[in-house]
């Protein structure tokens, strides 16, 4: 299996999960971030930063790439155009605005959706609808690596 494949197979299992600002357990608790850091635990074991205390507004009155530059860090860049499962997907929610939203690509094709943690929603499976497609900022996709 792919380590995309295997980033899916992750992501599913915290469906259903509630959504927890700042949490990141299967199950309990946890938001778009704390998904993500629980799909790299799955994948790779421990996770390769510690993540510090975060308010709701991520960084947005400095205007400050928090999300983005992390993902630079320890992702693999991709071109925002070349969809492909089990890529992360970075997004504004507004225009100029930072990106704050994370969220995992399941499927692909003409019917696209993504995984992620939403406020008052929890850990779902969402169409990658055009309003969706047109948040997205950046596209990475996670390194090889094993547990």
């Amino acid at each position: 299996m792919t380590v995309a494949e295997r980033a899916v197979v992750e992501a599913r299992g915290w469906i259903g999960t509630p959504y927890l600002h700042q949490a990141s357990t299967r199950g309990a608790g946890t938001d778009c971030l704390g998904l993500l850091r629980g799909i790299w635990r799955g994948i790779h074991g421990t996770e390769p930063e510690p993540v510090p205390a975060y308010t709701s507004d991520w960084a947005e009155p400095q205007h400050h790439e928090v999300l983005f530059e992390a993902a630079n860090r320890w992702l693999l860049p991709k071109p925002v155009h070349l969809q492909g499962v089990g890529d992360v997907l970075l997004f504004r929610m507004r225009d100029g605005a930072i990106a704050k939203h994370l969220g995992l690509q399941s499927d692909a094709g003409p019917h696209p959706k993504f995984i992620h943690s939403y406020t008052g929603h929890g850990v779902l499976e969402s169409s990658l609808s055009l309003p969706w497609q047109r948040r997205i900022a950046a596209r990475f996709a996670f390194p090889e690596g094993t547990t």
